[in-house]
């Protein structure tokens, strides 16, 4: 199956609707979303596009296609808008024997490892892409598609046939690492 990997939309509905657009376009299986989807934040500026019920009416439209997470700006309040389960603070994905750690990265992080044998670390949260290998896993940042931090920009993650890739949001790759 082929996953598509976002996080930190942070209400911004065009910057959604591209990547639903690649979601389709590649025809992905499954839409794995780490936190921060409706609410922008306190210390974030007001994204263009903010529109948290549309985001919530496509996401809604798409709900048994989708994995989610709580991120560190998501709540009970954003939980009533959306049909798929979004409080969990990780899951454990597995995929034809690869084991992925899915979080939003303000609890589990590649510097607070959860316990446990993983192929792959999955999160967001700091707004700046990565894709690395490390001496125990391999650890994916898949950025922010609404407020990447330090020069970076908008980016997300797919994983299919035992690759990840980091992609800006016209689609083009940055980076690939198997696993």
């Amino acid at each position: 199956m082929k996953y598509l990997i976002v996080s930190d939309i942070h209400g911004s509905l065009p910057a959604l609707e591209q990547v639903l657009a690649f979601y389709r376009e590649q025809q992905c299986g499954m839409l794995c979303i780490l936190g921060d989807i409706l609410n922008y934040g306190p210390r974030n500026g007001i994204p263009q596009g903010l529109d948290p019920k549309g985001i919530a009416e496509r996401l809604n439209a798409m709900a048994g296609e989708i994995v989610a997470i709580r991120g560190n700006c998501d709540s009970e309040v954003d939980q009533m808008l959306l049909d798929f389960p979004i409080l969990s603070d990780y899951t454990l994905l597995v995929d034809n024997g690869k084991r992925f750690f899915l979080t939003h990265g303000h609890i589990y992080n590649e510097d607070r490892l959860p316990k446990g044998r993983f192929d792959c670390l999955f999160y967001g949260h700091t707004h700046r892409w990565k894709l690395e290998r490390t001496e125990h896993t391999a650890v994916c940042n898949t950025g922010s598609i609404t407020f990447p931090k330090d020069g970076n920009m908008p980016t997300f993650a797919i994983y299919c046939d035992d690759t990840v890739s980091v992609h800006r949001l016209d689609g083009s790759r940055l980076k690939e690492l198997s696993l």
